[in-house]
């Protein structure tokens, strides 16, 4: 109706145009922007970004951008199969319909990365934001240093991306390091065993020039920061996602605040050196 203003909280009509089955739990999505308001808001969205995916009749909540910004007219995200939402969404077919509002946060590329070594470290959907940071990158590959990419699950069956770390892993001087829990291994695996903290303790990674990029659950994002401090990495150099406890993605609910900072607004992206800045925190 004219004279009344678009609610903040309406989400873009999108598509499901193409999905793949990641793991057991874990599924990307494709979905097409499918009017020009929804092409226009992507225009500009960046790696590190997140949006609001939503199934009518069963909520929403918080997902990484898992695809690169050169992919126009669509975006992918990878939901992994928790609870009633993420459910609806894994029963979702090609040609069904999912509400996307955003896109929000701010972005890896704060931290200048071009013309430096990176060095990623991910564990279970924690790759999700790092894939379009990694797609991002290779896509100009010229413009960076040495890549180096960490990352663990718990089995080999709970893997993403196997296709494509084998991709990006026949690229010049990128090295891919997958590794599993203990117990997680099958027959013919030949990658490394150890969670991976420890298997990131094996690595040789120098501080000189690099930016490390640690994505995960709270545990892997701690440890792995303290190696990389004993390493000699800047706390500033060290850059992560906080993305629990979002819910309306714009600063309003006050679910996500950790003291006056507000991860969806403020975040999801943040250096380390302000990480442990955060009150009560406990990285």
């Amino acid at each position: 109706m004219d004279g009344v203003e678009e609610s903040v909280y309406r989400p873009y009509n999108c598509r499901v145009i193409w999905m793949r089955e990641e793991t057991p739990d874990i599924t990307t999505f494709r979905v097409a922007l499918d009017d020009h308001e929804a092409v226009d808001a992507f225009t500009s969205f960046k790696p590190g970004n997140f949006v609001l995916a939503s199934v009518i009749g069963y909520g929403e909540a918080p997902f990484a951008i898992s695809s690169p910004p050169s992919q126009i007219g669509s975006i992918e995200i990878s939901v992994r199969r928790l609870g009633v939402l993420t459910q609806a969404l894994h029963e979702l077919g090609v040609g069904d319909r999912v509400g996307v509002r955003g896109p929000y946060g701010n972005d890896f590329l704060l931290r200048e990365p071009r013309g430096k070594n990176l060095l990623f470290v991910a564990g279970g959907i924690g790759m999700a934001p790092i894939r379009s940071l990694v797609q991002h990158v290779l896509e100009d590959r010229k413009s960076y240093g040495e890549i180096t990419i960490l990352y663990g699950a718990r089995t080999v069956e709970d893997i993403p991306y196997k296709e494509e770390f084998k991709k990006w892993d026949r690229m010049d001087y990128v090295d891919i390091v997958l590794t599993v829990d203990p117990g997680g291994e099958t027959p013919n695996w030949d990658g490394r065993i150890g969670y991976v903290p420890n298997t990131l303790s094996e690595l040789s990674t120098s501080p000189t020039n690099c930016l490390a990029f640690v994505c995960g659950p709270q545990i892997v994002i701690k440890l792995s920061a303290e190696i990389l401090s004993n390493w000699g990495f800047e706390d500033s150099d060290i850059v992560s996602t906080l993305e629990n406890r979002m819910k309306c993605g714009i600063g309003k609910c006050g679910r996500c605040n950790i003291g006056h900072i507000y991860v969806c607004k403020h975040g999801p992206v943040f250096t380390y050196e302000e990480i442990r800045r955060m009150p009560d925190s406990d990285y």
